[in-house]
């Protein structure tokens, strides 16, 4: 019984493998070019922003920032306001339809170059090889005995980490207030507790993923590897080994005497892949593409890279590894790899982004600078007054969205007047992003309540009086069934 219990054991599979620390070797190519410049840019735009002075006249002169108290949102000359919904739900739905409608083309290449877990282990890594050095460098520093030189460079090495770290959790609350000021008032111990809390949980979160975790976060925490499958298609781009050329009928083998060139390898049936181990070495996740495609990988061509460093050195053609689609690479006469941009779900990605963007810009250039909501007093719905009138209260609420104070006129069409009852309330003055309540009583006679079923108020910015706001709503004058 023990005995079958030790095997089902072993046999088993494991929920969570213990990290088993991964030491990749730098590498030059268009994809590491490619990679360390979108991570300068992002760097550049992400800790840069917050200090890009922008001219306004009644906030901070930041030109992006995140008002939480006015509950404004500024970027550069867009102001954004909580009741600017529909706004943000459309830039997520844009956002998770170019995420799907990339990696219908090129698998995870936003995984690759542009996810922030991609871009801080990057920058992690530079740090671990700066101090470190190279690859066999710091496996040889991984397993030595503790001494003065492993304490050194490992001490070096998890204080730039944490320093990084930092600089990224105290660059994020730089977006919530004026970044001079704030930065004053952050080392002077003169903010909130929730901000250097915040500064606390996102150094060490951002330490823990970026230097602790790396992979295992897109192995283990990220869904996206798990359901990424579900978007890839034959057609689907993606780093591939080219298993034909590179084994051959004989397999893959280091060159030796008789088997250096290549047409000695053709001749024996050898493939071009002389299992260098280069393309490993090079991948962050330390998978082997020559395995064939697997959810760990994403996307990051640094083993195309890798592969065509090597290439060129033996005088081999490169491409044994390369950017490809499953139908292309597994077909006997395999052609130049190129985008499959006419496919059904491709093309409805693409059209579903083009109308969403479409609907974006023209809720952005239209929006009105008033918000206005009215919503009738339902406790009653009506009441019937002595004299027969029968009375309707409306809560109106009015939110500036414009940059100034300003004020409105409230007034009604199609009944007089004298039948709307605001108090002392007609004109009415709102600060730049507040909102305001009026209450409304409208009594009409019952010879007009047959007449009228609607109610048109009217809100009149007094300085620009051509943005009128119109709001129909129902005039109640018996119960609904």
């Amino acid at each position: 019984m023990k005995m079958k219990n030790l095997q089902a054991g072993e046999n088993s599979e494991e929920l969570f493998q213990k990290r088993i620390p991964i030491y990749p070797r730098s590498v030059k190519g268009t994809f590491r070019t490619f990679k360390t410049s979108v991570l300068v840019l992002a760097y550049a735009v992400y800790f840069l922003l917050p200090w890009l002075p922008w001219a306004r006249h009644d906030a901070p002169a930041q030109a992006v920032l995140f008002d939480m108290v006015g509950r404004r949102f500024f970027i550069f000359d867009l102001v954004f306001y909580p009741q600017d919904l529909i706004s943000l739900s459309l830039l997520m739905f844009i956002a998770a339809a170019l995420l799907f409608f990339t990696t219908g083309l090129v698998g995870r290449a936003f995984c690759g170059y542009f996810c922030f877990q991609t871009l801080w282990t990057d920058a992690f890594i530079f740090i671990e090889k700066w101090v470190q050095g190279e690859r066999p460098a710091r496996i040889r520093l991984h397993k030595q005995p503790w001494n003065a030189e492993k304490v050194a460079k490992y001490g070096a090495t998890h204080g730039l980490w944490l320093l990084l770290a930092f600089i990224t959790a105290y660059s994020f609350i730089m977006y919530f207030g004026y970044a001079p000021e704030l930065t004053q008032r952050f080392f002077t111990v003169d903010l909130p507790f929730v901000a250097y809390f915040t500064v606390l949980i996102l150094t060490v979160t951002t330490y823990v993923a970026a230097a602790l975790a790396r992979e295992q976060v897109c192995i283990y925490m990220c869904p996206y590897a798990r359901f990424q499958g579900v978007m890839y298609e034959p057609e689907t781009l993606a780093p591939y080994y080219d298993l034909q050329r590179g084994e051959g009928t004989a397999g893959r083998a280091v060159p030796r005497a008789g088997s250096k060139t290549r047409e000695e390898r053709h001749a024996k049936g050898i493939g071009d892949c002389i299992d260098c181990g280069f393309c490993v070495q090079v991948c962050p996740a330390g998978i082997d593409i020559r395995k064939g495609l697997q959810y760990q990988c994403i996307s990051c061509g640094l083993c195309v890279d890798a592969c065509n460093n090597i290439m060129d050195s033996v005088g081999y053609p490169k491409g044994l590894i390369r950017y490809d689609s499953e139908i292309n690479i597994e077909s006997k006469n395999p052609g130049k790899p190129h985008l499959d941009w006419l496919r059904l779900r491709t093309l409805g990605y693409g059209v579903a982004i083009l109308v969403m963007v479409g609907l974006l810009v023209y809720n952005i250039t239209s929006r009105s600078e008033i918000e206005l909501s009215i919503q009738p007093v339902r406790q009653p719905l009506f009441v019937v007054l002595s004299n027969g009138d029968i009375r309707n209260r409306y809560q109106i609420h009015i939110t500036n969205k414009s940059q100034d104070v300003q004020e409105y006129r409230i007034s009604v069409h199609g009944i007089p007047e004298g039948a709307v009852d605001l108090g002392e309330m007609s004109k009415v003055s709102v600060r730049q992003g507040k909102s305001l309540m009026v209450l409304a009583n409208v009594k009409l006679p019952p010879a007009m309540v047959s007449k009228v079923s609607e109610i048109e108020f009217v809100i009149t910015p007094l300085k620009n009086p051509d943005q009128a706001v119109i709001k129909k709503v129902r005039f109640y004058a018996k119960h609904e069934g």
